[in-house]
């Protein structure tokens, strides 16, 4: 990516403005590192989890009405792990220390999801070909077109999919208890 160094640059800047951050990644919404300073920490791995749990926040606003997903906020007994935006197609996740003020770590967050989300949707509008035309001769195919389909883009936090809940009833029966002869002891 064309923007890592840039990403990067930014990550550093916001550890430096946020003291008590441990780390900070940004990430695809599929869950690739784009870059990451988290020292101590598998950034492979946070960036998987931070997929998987962004796709649960996503289907959360969907399900109760709250619009886009913006962020989310998980507090453990030693710290907070924070997740925003950033973009079309990249979350930013932070970890900080328990004594942050959460405040500024919002704060803070949100301005550097802003950044890095106009970062990488500059980058990604920056490698994207240009349509081909009839009118550019460069552009127009040597030979038939291919039959092949092209790979669907990342999901972007507004269009992953929403799931459906199908439920099904469940009759109770009851059977009836086979008839056992009684017998009386005289």
């Amino acid at each position: 990516m064309a923007a890592e160094a840039e990403v990067l640059d930014e990550l550093r800047r916001l550890r430096a403005r946020v003291p008590q951050l441990t780390g900070a990644l940004a990430a695809s919404v599929d869950g690739l590192v784009l870059a990451q300073d988290t020292p101590g920490v598998e950034p492979e791995g946070v960036a998987a989890l931070t997929a998987a749990v962004l796709g649960v926040a996503v289907r959360m606003t969907d399900a109760t009405g709250q619009g886009d997903f913006r962020e989310l906020l998980v507090r453990g007994t030693q710290g907070y792990v924070a997740t925003y935006a950033a973009g079309s197609s990249a979350v930013l996740t932070l970890l900080a220390e328990d004594r942050v003020n959460v405040g500024r770590l919002h704060l803070e967050g949100r301005r550097a999801g802003t950044r890095i989300g106009e970062l990488v949707d500059a980058a990604a509008a920056r490698a994207e070909p240009p349509p081909r035309t009839a009118s550019n001769p460069k552009s127009a195919p040597k030979s038939a077109p291919r039959t092949t389909a092209m790979p669907a883009p990342p999901p972007t936090p507004a269009s992953l999919p929403t799931r459906t809940r199908t439920t099904r009833t469940v009759r109770a029966t009851t059977r009836p208890t086979p008839n056992t002869p009684t017998t009386s002891e005289s």
